[in-house]
């Protein structure tokens, strides 16, 4: 009805008395507007209400969110457990965590040697960086051994594990491009005890960390950067061991990142040799 306004249709004369009985709409005034003022405000509690109620909604798919997740984290331990074996006392995976550990304070120990025989800040700063990760990266692989139920001195001799055939990783864990000849540093005709690390490649003798200790100044530098590029370089001769023969995610994952960064750092040193000859 435009304008609020009721209309009539044309009627012949004779009809018109009967349609005037009927009741019509009343045209629309401004007191009419006043009293359609309550039915809006009385919708609008209900539209607050809905929006309330969207809110509260979405709350709530927030919080079953947030559950899953932190379920998911927590369970995520068990799920990989319940996948993956546990590494058993002579695995590659084992071996590996034994033996990088040793490896790794003795390049903490180096690093720590010459901080106190140096004023050079990039020495200073490349030993700190190093100390602080192959301290942390030890810890990781000694709460492995933790959590495996394992020894942290294992049965076989140290690098024992290098001589095991390398095995191809479990499928749709991870691929491996890796091909060191690791059985290099096995020790012959049952070798070094467990935890002995004379048969570990790179690992400095008693004898260089004296004379690194009896160093000073640039002598100190060098001689710490020639033992430390060693020490890389057989860290990542064991890593990529591991990468080759282990089964544990955490440890083909630990193993790809000593790779990746040993070889880094070894270029970086290699560099702050030269400038220092």
């Amino acid at each position: 009805m435009p304008g609020g306004v009721s209309t009539t249709p044309d009627v012949s004369d004779e009809a018109s008395g009967d349609l005037d009985a009927l009741p019509t709409a009343p045209e629309a005034s401004e007191d009419d507007a006043d009293l359609d003022a309550p039915a809006d405000d009385a919708r609008e509690p209900r539209g607050r209400s809905s929006a309330a109620r969207f809110a509260a909604g979405v709350a709530a798919l927030v919080l079953l969110a947030v559950v899953a997740l932190v379920a998911f984290t927590a369970g995520g331990h068990a799920a990989t457990s319940a996948i993956e074996p546990i590494p058993t006392d002579t695995s590659a995976d084992a071996g590996f965590a034994r033996d990088m550990q040793v490896h790794h304070m003795q390049g903490v120990e180096l690093a720590m040697i010459v901080r106190d025989l140096t004023d050079d800040e990039e020495v200073r700063r490349l030993a700190y960086d190093m100390a602080t990760t192959q301290a942390q990266q030890a810890g990781q692989m000694y709460a492995w051994l933790e959590e495996w139920g394992l020894s942290q001195l294992g049965t076989e001799p140290s690098m024992a594990w290098t001589a095991k055939p390398a095995e191809g990783a479990p499928s749709g864990t991870h691929e491996h491009e890796h091909s060191a000849d690791a059985s290099e540093g096995a020790p012959a005709d049952g070798g070094a005890a467990p935890g002995d690390p004379t048969a570990m490649p790179g690992y400095a003798t008693p004898t260089q960390i004296d004379a690194l200790r009896a160093a000073t100044g640039v002598e100190a530098e060098r001689m710490f950067l020639e033992l430390m590029i060693a020490h890389h370089r057989g860290g990542v001769e064991m890593a990529e061991a591991a990468a080759a023969r282990a089964q544990s995610r955490v440890v083909l994952t630990l193993a790809d990142a000593i790779i990746a960064s040993q070889n880094g750092e070894i270029a970086l040193m290699e560099e702050m040799l030269a400038a220092r000859s």
